[in-house]
Parts: structure tokens; sequence; C-alpha cells
């Protein structure tokens, strides 16, 4: 046998070392260093034989839909054969739920194996009560060691797995404690190996550290094929369902549910959704379009600007950049003459959206000035555009796609940069095209 190898290793990061070290050099963390024994495995293994490209069939099919319109849309159309889809989100806030209501629509493709390593197979139960599933095709393995997990999906050779979660599971070979960065690093990379064998979709949930990151080393994201990450706030019934990396589809797909007693349901039209409680004539309130994966989304922007009683005015900003808004206040000031400086300004994205495309900037820009002048925006005009520092409002992509919402929600007018003119065929709307922030604040609200 190899002699065990000792190392220290960053328990927020994986950064490695041969010593203990009080702050991490890579990630800034202090005392997230702890020991752990690996062992060289590299005699034995097989290499694999050299294809030319040509040589290579590609496979076109094997997408498999979850019966859950909103999480096929948002992993690239369905669940691919042998692909590995990690789950993260704070507690709470819907990744189990979600996950077994999947099951039951993938339960049609035969067994699917639910390793629970955080809930007694009672819980589980409930859960799925609530939920008004009764498949006998999910088999239920209240397990954490991975070599027993292994053993059982070889022996009852499931059609889909699900691991929830990656931080309770352990493998023997390993000494340090479960959750561990070895740990999930030796575990997470085993399972996608018997996935990939065998062709088997595997799903993992994954913890959230407190800045909203999933817990573990990055060779966790690096190793799976799609990372999902749920978004919401618990007091807040909507969750916001969102592909930052897939392998299957675009990046930035989004899925919208509602949370209620029965479990997460589907929201089909979340820009109406969004504007359905949108106060009338009531300054610092507009609404844009921002394009999210393929999908465009009407959202509402509300910005509030009073004098401010202290030396520092606050910023404050929810759903959208800080920074991105301090810019555009400072645009605002220098090119329109506002004098921002000694005001508080609060900016939101209504429905606990987050958005970071810069095709925003406009109704950003334009909700201030509206609750600055004190004057109310029409209900029937949208706009977007991304607003520059020189002033001047640049064109945005898939303007038609855009307007095209806009279209379907009722909207009668459309304030958009002037060389997105060309580039719609929309013709029950009027479109204005605008060159800067100036004229666009004059046609919003003049």
């Amino acid at each position: 046998m190899p002699r065990p190898k000792s190392l220290f290793q960053c328990q927020s990061c994986g950064y490695s070392s041969l010593k203990w070290l009080g702050k991490c050099p890579d990630c800034n963390a202090w005392n997230s260093f702890t020991e752990e024994q690996h062992v060289s495995k590299l005699k034995g293994q097989k290499t694999a034989r050299p294809v030319a490209l040509s040589e290579i069939s590609a496979s076109t099919g094997g997408r498999h839909s979850t019966g859950i319109g909103e999480l096929d849309r948002t992993l690239g159309g369905g669940v691919v054969k042998g692909s590995v889809v990690l789950i993260g989100g704070d507690p709470g806030i819907g990744k189990s739920t979600i996950i077994l209501q999947s099951v039951r629509g993938l339960a049609k493709l035969g067994k699917v194996l639910y390793v629970s390593g955080e809930e007694s197979p009672e819980q589980v139960k409930m859960r799925a009560e609530r939920l008004q599933i009764t498949s006998g095709e999910i088999i239920l393995l209240p397990e954490t060691s991975l070599e027993g997990i292994i053993s059982v999906a070889r022996e009852i050779n499931p059609q889909v797995i699900v691991i929830d979660s990656i931080q309770t599971i352990f493998s023997l070979e390993i000494s340090s404690a479960p959750g561990s960065v070895g740990q999930i690093r030796e575990c997470a990379t085993k399972l996608m190996f018997l996935a990939k064998k065998r062709g088997i979709p595997l799903f993992i949930i994954g913890h959230v550290t407190k800045e909203g990151a999933i817990a573990g080393p990055k060779v966790l994201e690096h190793v799976v094929d799609t990372v999902l990450y749920f978004e919401g706030d618990k007091g807040n019934p909507f969750r916001i369902l969102r592909a930052v990396k897939n392998r299957f589809g675009p990046t930035n797909e989004i899925g919208v549910f509602e949370m209620m007693e029965s479990g997460l349901k589907e929201v089909d039209n979340p820009s109406q959704l969004f504007l359905s409680e949108r106060p009338t004539n009531v300054p610092g309130s507009v609404v844009t379009v921002s394009l999210e994966g393929t999908r465009p989304l009407l959202v509402e922007i509300q910005a509030l600007v009073s004098p401010s009683s202290l030396g520092v005015p606050r910023r404050t900003a929810l759903g959208v950049d800080y920074n991105r808004v301090n810019l555009l206040v400072a645009v605002l000031d220098k090119r329109i003459g506002m004098r921002l400086s000694g005001m508080d300004i609060y900016v939101n994205v209504v429905g606990g959206l987050s958005i970071g495309e810069p095709a925003i900037d406009m109704g950003i820009a334009g909700a201030i000035a509206s609750s600055f002048k004190n004057q109310a925006i029409d209900t029937g005009i949208f706009t977007f555009g991304e607003v520059g520092l020189s002033g001047e409002l640049r064109a945005v992509g898939q303007a038609g796609t855009r307007i095209g919402e806009a279209v379907k929600l009722g909207f009668k007018k459309g304030i958009v940069p002037a060389n997105n003119l060309n580039k719609f065929e929309e013709k029950d709307i009027e479109i204005t095209g605008v060159k800067n922030v100036e004229e666009a604040v004059e046609m919003l609200l003049f």
C-alpha cells in the first residue's frame, strides 16, 4: 500500500499546503485549514485510446422531460442522459422540494434512487405525501457512505440518481470528516464517473455558504455539467431557478416558481406576474425589459429620491448592481443637471429579481429622474437601453424579442436606443428612438 501523504487544505476554497496556515493565501479565510490524508492511486489506471474527431458520432437525442416546464427550460430542454446537475440555494429555499417533484416525472423512465443523507425516510415520506407523490419506482436510500451508495446503484441499476446532499456523503478511503474539501471532491468525482459510465442522470444538492456560493471546493462546479442556483427571499413566495453553467444548453436561463402549500408551482407568464401590482400615477416607477437567457422579462424598477439629512447621502440598490446605480446617478448629475449629490437614493427591482445586464440602465435612470422631478411616467410606456458615461444611449441585443413581449402585455409606446429602430417588425406599438439619456428622460416625463 502507498504511504498516505498528509496535506492541509482550506475548507473554503480547497487550497493545499504542506503545513498549517492561519490565513489562506488564496481566499484570505482565517483558521480554515484542516489536515487530510491522501493516498496516490495511479497504479493500474487504464489509458484511453485516442480517437479522431471525424470518427466520433455525435449524439443528438437522450433528453427526458422532468414534467416541470420551467425546470426543463432551465436545463436547456430536459435532462440529458448521463448528465450531472448540481443545485444550490439557501436552506429552506425549496431544493429538495423541486427535486422530489421532478423525480415524479422522471420515474416514468424506471427506478429512481433517492439518497437521503440529511432526512429520515419518514421525513421524506411526509414531504412526498404533501406533494402527492406515490410512485413505486422511487427507491429511498438513507445512506451517507459513498461505497454503500455505489454498491446499491450497481445492484438495482436505477435510471436516475439523486444525492441529497453532497456535504453529508463520505468515503471510507479518506480520513477527513464529511463536508470537507477532500471528501466532497472525492465523492463528487466518483459519482460523476458512475453517472457517465452507465448513462444515468445524476442530481446533486449542495449547501451554500453565507456569501451565497456553493460550499466546498470550486472543483465541484467544474466536475458537474450543469449548475443551478435557487434564488429568492423566504418571506416572498416567488423563487427563481437560474442556470449559471450548462454544457447542454444556454446559460443564464431562468425558471420562475411560486412556493405554495402543495409545492412549487410554475409561473408561465412571469412578466404579467411582476407587473400585476404596479401602482399608477406614482413617481419613481418605470417598466423596462430584461433578457434572461432566451426569455424576455418585463420588470418594474422603482426609485425613491429624497433630500438627505446626513453628511454622506445614502445609496441603496436591491436587485441591481450598486456601482451601476452610482454611475447612472453621476451621468444624470453631469449630463442633465439633476443635482443628486445631496439626495438619498433607493433603487429596487420589484419581485425579488436580480438583474445584471446593462440593458436596464435606461429603466434605472428613468425611475431616478421621475422620483427626483416628482412626475409620474405613463403606465403604457416602457424603455430599455445601455447608458454610456457621455450620456449616449447604446443599442442592446434582441430588441425585437423585447418589444414583442411588451406588445403581448398591452404596452402602447416604447422608448429605445435609436440604433435599435431597424431591428424589429412590430407594427401595433409606437416606438421612439433616442440617442442620449437627456432625450429619453424628456420623452418619459413630458
